[in-house]
């Protein structure tokens, strides 16, 4: 007997082991809830997309899982991952693969995206930051996968100056955010309707990140099949997310 439970044993050692994945949890924070998926950029794959290779944009996170699926991956977690125009093309700068789509805006303008500063969320491999737009466009620097919004929600630990703590315009919003060495990713939704000023908050003082970026609000949504989320909505631009092996 001793020596079958040492060849399980064995034989289960030599099992590959699975493939880490995002881990999302739903958060309470300051009398709001909150789903949050942590990244670790060092063991998962953090990317971006926006066409099918015939150059549709996917639109949804079923049809980006179905085409990934046929590569034999999967769909990890996802949500929304920038603005867009009604053609579905991203309003800023939006790198895909090394590949730069939209150049970066670098104005003031009306909307949120045009609430100076926002900035770019950009993924360099196995590291992520979060960059003033004007910043990235005097430096540039080699973004496998980049997309811009605004406004930025936390700025080097500090939040946006135009928050208002008691504002009144309240929207489902999601965001992203990283850790001080960039070495993880958080991807939020509110599950409640927030301001700017919670929502940063909840960036900075509970997810405790020095740098965290808008993505949007009211058209806001999750993939996140661990806890039963695949919010539905209008077909989306770019998609932010993690993909995994399908086995």
């Amino acid at each position: 007997m001793r020596r079958l439970w040492r060849a399980v044993a064995l034989a289960l050692a030599a099992l590959p082991a699975a493939a880490p994945a995002a881990t999302c949890n739903r958060f309470a924070f300051d009398g709001a809830s909150f789903t949050a998926c942590r990244v670790d950029l060092r063991q998962e794959t953090l990317r971006l997309w926006l066409e099918d290779p015939s150059g549709r944009p996917y639109g949804t996170f079923r049809a980006l899982d179905d085409a990934l699926a046929r590569r034999g991956e999967r769909l990890g977690v996802a949500m929304n991952g920038g603005m867009y125009h009604e053609d579905r093309d991203p309003v800023g700068l939006y790198i895909e693969d090394g590949r730069e789509a939209m150049r970066v805006i670098t104005s003031d303008g009306p909307g949120n995206f045009g609430l100076l500063p926002n900035g770019v969320f950009c993924i360099e491999g196995t590291r992520a930051r979060v960059i003033e737009s004007r910043d990235y466009a005097a430096a540039p620097p080699n973004c496998r996968y980049a997309t811009q919004s605004g406004p930025m929600l936390v700025i080097d630990g500090a939040l946006h100056p135009r928050f208002l703590a008691d504002s009144d315009s309240l929207y489902i919003r999601n965001g992203v955010g990283v850790s001080d060495d960039g070495g993880t990713a958080w991807l939020a939704i509110s599950n409640d309707r927030v301001n700017f000023h919670h929502f940063a908050r909840f960036f900075r003082d509970g997810l405790k990140t020095p740098d965290a970026l808008y993505l949007d609000g009211n058209i806001s949504r999750l993939y996140a099949p661990d806890l039963g989320r695949h919010d539905p909505g209008w077909p989306m631009g770019p998609i932010l997310g993690t993909v995994e092996p399908s086995g």
